[in-house]
């Protein structure tokens, strides 16, 4: 029998099952040194939130084949650690979405029927019968953004208490919201039609402040707003100014920009409930999230590889000689064809040419998955649970294998499919690393790397559409650090250009405005 340590207070049940198969050590609140002393012998090391694992404790576990995190994020898990020393990390992924789906939907009662005020007024000695008049959910509207597990199971509740239910996710096939009886909307008309909205979406860059003071002035007078999801998706500033006005009816908040969020502006209202991050608050979560790691830890050491790994499985050397050096190829391709999609992605295909196609792909068919649901998703996208993602969200997987392409001995093409049409991206891989060399119709040749940012710009091929690029770039305060020109079938041309800042969508109207030019897509790699 092996030793489990548990660092961290779990689900008793979980601890039961760990006894049936194993050693288990119960050792809560250990510092750093302490925690790197006890899991010397430990095969595998059981935590929650509290422990932070760290690389020195990776490290000095030489024993250890699992981490295991009983609840959704890994976030105190040095997990590239791990990865380094061969130690599988999972968690338990699913364990809080009912809670959470359910908390939503509590939020949406309470702040439609007005229960918190209610109670706090007959609490405190009044009958404000007629003051909390309240409205009824069925027949109402509810937008939701972000249709993955959470968003699903709000809407399933929603269509049974007889809502319209609309959704905006742009990374979810027309297949899968016909399934479940969803329109699909815009976030902007998600806004303007919807008498409650609630977020479910992942915090990324473009996601901050997603509900921002333009979008709401602009949204469907007396909406109710709901986050159980990120804080940071909006701008509470600009949130409680809307409440206030009487543009924004209510809201009922969960999660805040920061926590402790004691003294937070949207706490002041009497018009917003909110809760202290109460929505995988439940007994069933934490008993949940137990259980799924005791189970996915007995696997491993069974000789498994658990439910939920999230870090990078280990691959046949033999495969990985020959395909593991365009696995960053084929997610930097993945990467690039979704940034230049545009409509409801419906499909990806990863073509194989060369040498790779005569070798297991399976690692490069997971590196485009990531590279195509990465960062859009409220979920860490990873090659143990790519697929799985992708098929949640009814995204159509296809490869094909083919011969070699005059020059590229190995060539990976990942194909980004559609409501309005394909994108194409090839990348190979050379010594100097990796290269991004044909989009569409187009030769180019881009290294990926850091944090390059470029305009993707399609124009006829005739004199004078470079100049008035520059020129506008330059009055813009636009500064250009590189600039390619790809001819094209048909006179047209694609030019990359390098600049060292995201242009606004008015900019990026100005540059698609110019004579000439007839499609601007801002990128990054």
């Amino acid at each position: 029998m092996a030793k489990v340590l548990v660092a961290d207070s779990i689900a008793q049940e979980g601890i039961d099952l760990l006894k049936k198969y194993h050693d288990v050590e119960v050792k809560t609140g250990l510092k750093e040194d302490e925690l790197c002393e006890a899991v010397k012998d430990a095969s595998a090391l059981v935590v929650r939130s509290a422990t932070t694992v760290t690389a020195k404790v990776i490290a000095a576990g030489t024993h250890l084949e699992v981490i295991a995190r009983a609840g959704v994020g890994v976030d105190n898990v040095d997990v590239d650690a791990a990865t380094e020393h061969g130690v599988i990390v999972v968690n338990a992924p699913l364990a809080n979405t009912m809670s959470a789906a359910e908390h939503t939907f509590g939020l949406m009662l309470a702040l439609a029927r007005n229960i918190p005020q209610g109670h706090a007024s007959l609490q405190a000695g009044r009958w404000d019968r007629g003051k909390y008049m309240g409205i009824e959910l069925s027949g109402r509207t509810l937008g939701i953004v972000g249709l993955g597990r959470i968003g699903t199971e709000v809407a399933k509740r929603a269509k049974a208490f007889e809502m319209r239910v609309l959704a905006f996710d742009p990374y979810v096939s027309d297949e899968r919201f016909s399934a479940l009886g969803i329109e699909r909307r815009t976030l902007e008309e998600i806004l303007a039609e919807s008498d409650f909205v609630t977020l479910h979406t992942a915090l990324q860059a473009e996601t901050r402040a997603l509900i921002n003071s333009d979008r709401l002035a602009a949204a469907k007078k007396g909406i109710r707003i709901i986050n159980a999801a990120r804080g940071a998706l909006i701008d509470e500033e600009a949130l409680a100014a809307a409440v206030e006005s009487g543009q924004v009816a209510g809201a009922a908040i969960d999660v805040f920009s920061e926590e402790p969020a004691v003294g937070n502006i949207l706490t002041k209202s009497d018009k917003i409930v909110v809760t202290p991050h109460l929505a995988a608050s439940t007994v069933e979560a934490q008993d949940r999230a137990g259980v799924d790691v005791a189970e996915q830890v007995i696997d491993i050491l069974a000789g498994g590889a658990g439910r939920f790994p999230v870090n990078i499985p280990t691959v046949a050397p033999e495969a990985m000689a020959v395909v593991g050096p365009y696995i960053d190829a084929t997610q930097a391709a993945a990467r690039l064809a979704r940034q230049l999609a545009s409509g409801n992605l419906q499909k990806m295909r990863v073509e194989y040419r060369g040498e790779i196609a005569n070798h297991p792909t399976n690692p490069l068919k997971l590196a485009a998955v990531v590279g195509m649901l990465d960062q859009v998703t409220d979920e860490k996208v990873s090659p143990v649970n790519a697929l799985a993602l992708a098929g949640s969200q009814g995204l159509r997987i296809e490869e094909e294998s083919g011969a070699a392409v005059d020059p590229y001995a190995s060539l990976v093409t990942v194909v980004a499919g559609t409501s309005t049409g394909d994108e194409r991206v090839s990348a190979t891989t050379t010594a100097d690393g990796v290269r991004i060399v044909r989009i569409n119709d187009y030769s180019v040749d881009v290294r990926p790397g850091g944090s390059q940012r470029f305009l993707a710009i399609e124009n006829t091929d005739r004199p004078g559409t470079i100049g008035r690029v520059g020129t506008l770039m330059g009055q813009r305060d636009v500064n250009i650090s590189s600039m390619s020109v790809s001819p094209g079938s048909k006179g047209r041309a694609l030019m990359l250009i390098g600049i060292n800042r995201v242009l606004t969508d008015a900019e990026v109207t100005e540059v698609r405005a110019l004579d000439g030019i007839d499609e601007v897509r801002q990128i990054q790699l």
